[in-house]
């Protein structure tokens, strides 16, 4: 009988919707990787500017799986890649990074040399608009346990990430990676900061610009809440914000590095948006509508890396 350990195999997922060539980057630093990927996944949400013939005719070593249409969420079609990938583990990349030539090399190296508890690692990742203030910080560039992940451009476990059943579709777009961590740290695994590893996000840093941006992330905030925060806090979290706010990209303006980079600049999109407090108040009444599903779903967690995405 062979004693030879199998080499892990591995599987990248990518959910894109209209960005051709981006992918087409995207793919091409997969493509250059020191070590291939076992499987590349591209989840297509039914593109109108030719990205599935793109992927077909350039990359045709790329399994295409393409949406009857464009109404699903990030959320369900990262899972469609998710239910189909075959690897120990799974590469999670938005349409629009680049990887290192060494990214699934050096992901998987680190993987060995963690323990099993260890369920998903976030690389360090480089965006346009990062203000020296954060690519100089030193919780940046440190190894450490995390709260979430960068959706953006991380490696998971299959296995664990599979236990937690993959994103919550309720969350439809943003705060889908918090979301799935702090599920996974109720069963026991960690998310790990792997600064090593560095990847490239064409997305401006901090939060999205625009009435659909705020709206699902003040939405998807009040379903994170409800479904693990103490209901003291739930209740009290209104009046803390309204007093203290978060400030915006300028460290001087209150920014603080933290985990969930999305959410910082929320209150100057709040001010900023037209309507933005309406907005607010239109997803926290959507927000409502869902509380029968989050109780359903609640488990307060406890866990010490768990931290709320607003502090």
């Amino acid at each position: 009988m062979s004693t030879e350990h199998r080499r892990p195999r591995v599987s990248l997922v990518i959910s894109v919707w209209n960005r051709k060539d981006d992918l087409r980057e995207n793919l091409a630093s997969i493509r250059a990787q020191t070590v291939p990927a076992d499987q590349v996944i591209v989840v297509d949400n039914d593109s109108s500017d030719g990205t599935p013939e793109m992927v077909t005719e350039e990359f045709p070593e790329v399994q295409l799986i393409r949406m009857p249409s464009s109404d699903y969420g990030a959320c369900e079609t990262f899972n469609v890649g998710f239910a189909s990938a075959t690897g120990d583990f799974i590469g999670i990349l938005d349409d629009d990074v680049i990887l290192p030539p060494t990214f699934v090399e050096h992901m998987v190296q680190k993987f060995a040399a963690e323990p099993d508890s260890t369920a998903i690692l976030s690389p360090k990742v480089i965006e346009p608009e990062m203000p020296d203030w954060y690519l100089n910080s030193e919780t940046l560039h440190s190894e450490r346990y995390l709260a979430t992940f960068r959706g953006c451009g991380s490696m998971a476990r299959a296995a664990a990430i599979r236990a937690a059943k993959f994103y919550d579709v309720r969350f439809f777009i943003f705060g889908n990676e918090r979301d799935l961590t702090t599920r996974l740290l109720n069963l026991g695994y960690r998310v790990k900061m792997f600064p090593a590893v560095e990847v490239v996000h064409k997305a401006p840093f901090g939060m999205r610009y625009g009435k659909r941006s705020l709206y699902f992330h003040v939405r998807n905030f009040w379903l994170y809440a409800f479904k693990y925060l103490p209901w003291g806090q739930v209740l009290s979290f209104p009046f803390w914000f309204l007093a203290k706010g978060l400030g915006g990209k300028k460290k001087s303006d209150g920014g603080e590095v933290g985990d969930a980079v999305g959410t910082i600049g929320l209150f100057d999109n709040i001010k900023g948006v037209k309507g933005g407090f309406w907005i607010c108040f239109k997803a926290t009444v959507a927000a409502l509508f869902n509380l029968p599903y989050c109780i359903k779903h609640r488990r307060v967690c406890r866990h010490p890396d768990f931290e709320p995405p607003l502090k």
